[in-house]
């Protein structure tokens, strides 16, 4: 609603989008306060403040930020308690429902940051840990020493490689999934294409190598395979991408984003789909055969994801 998806939209009606949202039943809302930075906790705040026995807020700590911009990573105990307390006023909340690493931290041992969180939890601070973009093994130690609740890394038709072994362990441990970009950052949704401007100042998509021109052209194959697939049951393509993930595990939450009622009323649609096992199988079989081009990161954030 603030950032990394080109033009921000009025604030006014962004905390209207976020009150009906909640009207139509939603009741996770993601926030991290590198978002802005700041800003997106702020608006969440103003929003979702009043309904503070109805929904749960979660956000995320894990980067240093100076003069309004993200310098790399800190998930030193004492930054992890900074960001929980400003964080706590921004959001209007007493406790935080669900805290996570925004990115593993290569200078702070997992059970450092597990036991900072712990402690956090033991002062009524926060309610739940919760990582970002790490590997089955930094699950596990984090696990021994804090229970962890959700793991939140991207997963969608167009990115599976979470089903090799981050799915099979958080199955085994009893840890829920949160699965971000869940349309592909938009791609999905079969509304981007190799015409496709992206507002440089503002839209991360620009850089990342999946949203190339000659990728989006290449990649159109898996769109034209959803709106295949939706076409027959009337159902648009991000409908199928998001009621495929609700339909792959009961502890599978996806988050998309939005900024128009119209989307936001057509995702959670996406809750309510009647399609088969056996369809969902006809179109994870499709989906394989294709290939995709372009990494989902730069070289420099790809380095820090999966640690």
């Amino acid at each position: 609603m603030n950032y990394h998806r080109g033009p921000v939209p009025d604030r006014k009606t962004m905390i209207n989008l976020l009150h009906k949202a909640v009207d139509l039943g939603v009741t996770l809302f993601d926030t991290a306060e590198v978002y802005g930075p700041y800003i997106n906790e702020e608006l969440a705040g103003e929003a979702l403040s009043q309904f503070k026995n109805r929904v749960s807020v979660t956000t995320k700590f894990g980067f240093n930020i100076q003069k309004g911009k993200s310098v790399g990573q800190n998930s030193r105990p004492e930054q992890i308690r900074k960001v929980a307390e400003q964080s706590l006023k921004r959001l209007r909340i007493d406790v935080i429902d669900l805290f996570y690493q925004h990115r593993s931290d290569p200078n702070v041992p997992i059970e450092d940051v597990a036991g900072t969180v712990k402690d956090l939890i033991q002062e009524g601070k926060v309610r739940r840990f919760g990582l970002c973009e790490v590997s089955a093994q930094t699950i596990r130690r984090a696990h021994a020493v804090q229970p962890v609740t959700a793991i939140q890394s991207e997963y969608s038709l167009m990115w599976r490689q979470p089903e090799e072994e981050i799915l099979p362990v958080l199955e085994e441990l009893g840890i829920g999934f949160v699965p971000y970009s869940p349309v592909g950052r938009g791609y999905l949704t079969g509304m981007l294409n190799e015409q496709t401007k992206f507002l440089a100042s503002n839209d991360n998509r620009v850089g990342f190598p999946r949203f190339e021109p000659e990728a989006l052209k290449a990649n159109r194959p898996l769109v034209d395979a959803l709106i295949d697939f939706g076409h027959v049951r009337g159902l648009t393509p991000a409908q199928i991408a998001l009621g495929w993930l609700l339909a792959k595990k009961d502890w599978i939450v996806p988050i998309p984003g939005t900024t128009k009622l119209a989307h936001l009323q057509e995702n959670l649609a996406s809750a309510d789909l009647q399609v088969t096992p056996e369809e969902w199988r006809q179109l994870e079989t499709t989906v394989s055969k294709i290939k995709i081009r372009g990494d989902r990161y730069p070289a420099e954030q790809q380095r820090q994801v999966g640690r």
